[in-house]
């Protein structure tokens, strides 16, 4: 077979891979829409990835991809698979059978990847399994389809050659000449022309796979659509109507300054970071939510939504930060909560001595380890939120329920979706980022930054307002320094915090010149102490430096 013949058959055998992989995810995911919704292998072997990724990749992809770090996550999945679905195509249309073994291991991987979640149920793998014996015998018809063709196309010209001295003439001899003359062969004599034998082949390949192929898009896009529980949950919180809170947090008058480029003091929820080991938002239904609270306590306590709502709610304002926040960026949002204080609930279960950490569980089996002294302490705000900037929380950042725990960065407080607390010790219990090089605790650094004027876009020069914002969660900020060229430290204006727990915006007038400067922000919190200058990276435990910005004035 030539070379050109080789590489097109490779071709329509990663077309024969590709397709079989189709029809596994497809199949999969009709199946997990009846028996086992969220079981979807693609999602699964996601989340798995996610997990075992090391951390420095993972502090990539945020720094990276911010909030698209999951799509980009899911995108660069659907590439390998199809790559190795097109190996796998490859390897069985040359190698009969190994291809199929190959296919097999991956499924296997796949369903293990779905049956290990932390949310998978009793029949998990069952669509997976269903999947995998679709995607093989796929597999098998088309290859075979593929070989029958190949075989047709190679037989086709040697027949020709081969049959074109002997049945092109007629070498019976002449009576009347009694010599040989050659005359011209009878039809039904000359050999069946293969040229039909490689078309039909050919077609035959080419209908089974477009067959397929559209059939595995109806099914699996049906199905998927059947699978997602997100639209009639969102619909769900869209209807939902919160009691009024019993106290607000009244926002004093200057809170807010009037300067353009400045982050606002109430972040949208729209644009409020979300940093998460969910590849898909939980679906999860207030109507059957539970809370437990376990571990060492006095009694066990189980609460519904209506029963965590009837306990009263109050509103609090509280800045989050992210410990994958590096200094200057934006991973720090401050929003209105309606809630109910942690310690409330702790206290009807009755915390036993000796505990120091409560592990908080998500519905997709995230954990987070807060101290004790956090979660109890009558002068620190945590709390169950349920909403969020006057509305039900989005789905993106912890329907129905999430925590809220200032001073403290996301990752050991601020569990999403949360569905267990278990009062226990940090000797005993590990959450999901300790094992993975981050501190087990950590307070937020307070920290500074500059929203304007921006790098990259120079300014006019003249009268240019400094400004940005800084947080010193549990704390609160003083003051804010800013430094032009190295020079001296210059105060800057505060606006009226809304409390301890929340950002302050400030600014800072500066005369201007042509030319580039560096800009300097430092922030000084309500205890007197001074922002770390010393670069540190967010593992173990946050950032730590002075933001520099290089400004071009025009």
């Amino acid at each position: 077979m030539t070379r050109l013949r080789i590489r097109t058959t490779w071709g329509w055998a990663s077309l024969a891979g590709v397709v079989a992989a189709a029809a596994f995810l497809a199949v999969s995911e009709a199946f997990a829409a009846l028996v086992s919704r969220g079981t979807s292998p693609l999602i699964a072997v996601g989340s798995f990835v996610i997990d075992i990724v090391p951390r420095p990749l993972k502090e990539f992809a945020i720094s990276t991809f911010g909030t698209a770090d999951k799509p980009v996550l899911l995108a660069s999945l659907g590439v390998a698979v199809v790559i190795a679905a097109a190996v796998i195509g490859i390897v069985e249309t040359v190698r009969p059978l190994w291809g199929i073994v190959l296919f097999a291991i991956a499924a296997a991987l796949a369903t293990a990847a779905v049956i290990t979640r932390a949310d998978a149920g009793a029949l998990a793998g069952v669509a997976s399994i269903a999947g995998a014996v679709a995607g093989i015998w796929m597999l098998l018809l088309l290859t075979r389809r593929l070989r029958r063709w190949k075989l047709a196309a190679a037989a086709a010209p040697v027949a020709t050659s081969s049959s074109a001295a002997a049945s092109s003439v007629d070498e019976t001899p002449d009576a009347a000449s009694g010599g040989s003359e050659p005359r011209p062969a009878s039809p039904e004599r000359r050999p069946k022309s293969a040229p039909s034998d490689v078309q039909m082949d050919r077609r035959g390949f080419f209908i089974l796979t477009g067959i397929v192929a559209a059939s595995a898009v109806v099914v699996g896009l049906g199905a998927r659509a059947l699978n997602a529980t997100t639209a009639s949950i969102r619909q769900i919180r869209d209807a939902l109507r919160l009691p009024s809170p019993k106290t607000t947090v009244p926002v004093p008058q200057g809170a807010e300054l009037d300067i353009d480029g400045i982050s606002p003091l109430f972040t949208p929820n729209a644009d409020f970071y979300r940093v998460d080991t969910a590849l898909t938002v939980p679906s999860v239904d207030p109507n059957t939510w539970r809370l437990v609270i376990d571990g060492m306590v006095d009694k066990r306590v189980e609460l519904s939504f209506d029963d965590l709502i009837a306990l009263g709610l109050d509103e609090y304002v509280i800045t989050l930060t992210c410990v994958s926040n590096e200094v200057g960026g934006d991973l720090v949002g401050n929003a209105r909560w309606l809630g109910v204080p942690v310690r409330t609930v702790l206290a009807a279960a009755g915390v036993q001595s000796g505990a120091d950490m409560v592990l908080s569980r998500s519905v997709d089996g995230f954990t987070a380890s807060t101290p004790l002294e956090s979660l109890t302490d009558p002068g620190v705000d945590a709390i169950f939120a349920v909403a969020m900037n006057g509305e039900p929380l989005p789905l993106e950042h912890g329907f129905p329920v999430r925590m809220v725990v200032p001073g403290l960065y996301g990752y050991v407080s601020a569990t999403k979706w949360v569905e267990e607390l278990k009062v226990t010790t940090f000797a005993a219990d590990t959450a999901y980022w300790t094992p993975r090089g981050y501190s087990e605790r950590a307070p937020i650094k307070f920290s500074s930054r500059v929203d304007t004027p921006k790098i990259g876009k120079p300014v006019a020069a003249g009268k240019v307002p400094i400004a940005g914002m800084a947080w010193a969660q549990g704390v609160g900020i003083s003051a804010v320094e800013v430094s032009i060229d190295n020079g001296e430290w210059e105060r800057a204006t505060l606006s009226s915090p809304v409390n301890k727990d929340t950002w302050v915006q400030w600014v800072l007038e500066w005369d201007a010149t042509p030319g580039s400067h560096y800009i300097a922000v430092r922030a000084i919190n309500a205890a007197g102490e001074l922002q770390i200058e010393e670069s540190a990276p967010i593992a173990p435990d946050g950032s730590s430096g002075w933001q520099r910005t290089l400004v071009t004035v025009s």
